[in-house]
């Protein structure tokens, strides 16, 4: 018999019968009928080609074809409990992996993971730089952070945001934009060119230009009296979103980091 033909519902219910010795307890633990149980098991004997109960003056009695398959049967669906076990063992785990570009680690991440941690001293994270926001098919992510105007293929909760703001040195320096993959106006001549837009941050800081950059990323260097900020925040179809296949989005470690991320 093929293993994935195996009649695993008819073997449930052919366990909880013989541990009952009775069709009509057997459907009160499995919350049915007293016929859907002997409907199972007759198809389950019409499949292995075996007679699984008698009824006899005393009752229902296994044969020995069912009482030659029980020891087996219930050790395996042991099995099952522990496999099911070890796959749910992940949910409690403590561990958790997060891919994000390097200046959303640094100028966001960080920060309120070290708060979290603070909370509770057995977590545990191991951070992935991505730029793509990491690649789940590859890589052991509970979770990443992606730049764009929406979760993508995955489930996600976009990080709240004031959207883009424009940035310069408190000493002064040229008036010229700082460019960045990414950066409003990516067309247009800029005095320097950078890899993201936190370095970006560190240019305008160093008095190298302007930057537009996410305000989010901006916060505490504007707090911080770093650099100043020209104008007003302006709107932006694109920010930072905390992504996760289904699977991943579903576990209960994932669903507290993203509330403790964004609260």
């Amino acid at each position: 018999m093929k293993r994935t033909h195996l009649p695993l519902n008819g073997l449930r219910v052919f366990d909880a019968a013989a541990r009952h010795l009775s069709f009509t307890r057997a459907a009160d633990e499995l919350a049915v009928t007293p016929a859907a149980v002997g409907q199972q098991i007759r198809a389950l004997e019409d499949t292995l080609g075996v007679v699984l109960f008698r009824r006899t003056t005393r009752g229902l009695e296994l044969t020995p074809e069912g009482e030659a398959g029980l020891a087996p049967l219930r050790d395996a669906f042991l099995q099952f409990e522990e496999s099911v076990r070890a796959m749910q063992s992940g949910q409690s785990s403590k561990s958790l992996t997060i891919a994000a570009p390097r200046d959303v680690t640094e100028r966001w991440l960080m920060p309120r993971l070290a708060r979290i941690a603070a909370a509770d001293r057995d977590l545990r994270f191991t951070l992935v730089a991505a730029d793509e926001g990491g690649d789940f098919t590859e890589a052991n992510l509970d979770l990443a952070i992606r730049w764009g105007d929406g979760p993508g293929e995955h489930e996600g909760l976009a990080i709240d945001s004031d959207g883009m703001v424009t940035l310069a040195g408190t000493q002064g320096g040229p008036d010229g934009a700082i460019g960045w993959p990414g950066a409003p106006g990516a067309d247009t001549t800029h005095c320097i060119r950078v890899a993201d837009a936190g370095l970006a941050i560190d240019a305008a800081i160093a008095g190298l230009g302007h930057a537009t950059v996410p305000h989010l990323l901006a916060v505490a260097d504007l707090a911080g009296g770093r650099v100043r900020q020209i104008g007003d925040p302006t709107p932006s179809a694109f920010g930072y979103w905390l992504v996760a296949p289904l699977p991943q989005w579903r576990q209960k470690k994932v669903r507290a980091l993203v509330e403790a991320l964004t609260a």
